[in-house]
């Protein structure tokens, strides 16, 4: 069987994971979405894109990770076997897609933590990003999960991109005030996380924000 070895930016070298056990035997801090028992949250939040591109709702996706190719066997001529190659740091956010004429742009976080969300676990990239999204009138945001799995916040990217430049003077964003400025989500079944319910929202809030509207 032909192999191929990964390696982060920093050399390390990737390992896939090992087939995970059965739901039940996964403990609290594993984040378990309770819709559908062993979801983690990206797994969760691309099992809801799914079920809204099969109901044709929205067309969203999760971006690939960028490969860098180090080094390619040819073990015949019509064949390319890829040897070695190093997971690039993404440049963007993890989603974007397209939902009632509007461009989505998203990244999906999660913390350990119960009353406090590091803003650490965000990126100068990704906040970049979000910025220049914003100024061309897309709706961006951000999913946050807390150390409760059941329950997930959908938080405007304009009001992260605040808390962002404050950066300095505070190093984290309280639940309180994610439940204040977000949306709260109630994990299901289909789809596990309802999050174009809040989109619709968030349209409606912003729209005196954009330069145009779309009907």
């Amino acid at each position: 069987m032909l192999t191929m070895t990964f390696s982060y930016p920093n050399g390390k070298k990737y390992h896939a994971p090992a087939q995970e056990a059965p739901a039940e035997t996964k403990t609290e801090n594993d984040h378990v979405i309770f819709g559908k028992r062993g979801m983690r949250l990206e797994d969760a939040i691309n099992d809801s894109n799914d079920y809204y591109r099969s109901h044709g709702r929205a067309v969203v996706y999760k971006k690939p990770t960028p490969v860098q190719i180090v080094h390619v066997d040819y073990p015949a001529r019509s064949q390319a076997v890829i040897k070695e190659a190093y997971f690039r740091t993404p440049s963007t956010t993890d989603y974007n897609g397209v939902y009632r004429g509007y461009y989505l742009d998203f990244e999906a976080k999660q913390t350990k933590n119960k009353q406090s969300f590091p803003l650490k676990n965000y990126h100068q990239h990704q906040i970049d990003h979000f910025r220049r999204c914003l100024a061309q009138d897309g709706i961006c945001f951000t999913l946050m999960q807390f150390a409760d799995p059941d329950t997930v916040y959908l938080f405007p990217a304009s009001t992260l991109l605040d808390y962002w430049d404050q950066y300095q003077g505070r190093h984290s964003i309280p639940r309180r005030e994610v439940v204040a400025a977000g949306y709260t989500l109630s994990v299901g079944f289909a789809p596990v996380i309802p999050y174009l319910d809040a989109v619709d929202a968030l349209i409606a809030r912003t729209a005196p924000q954009r330069k145009g509207t779309i009907n």
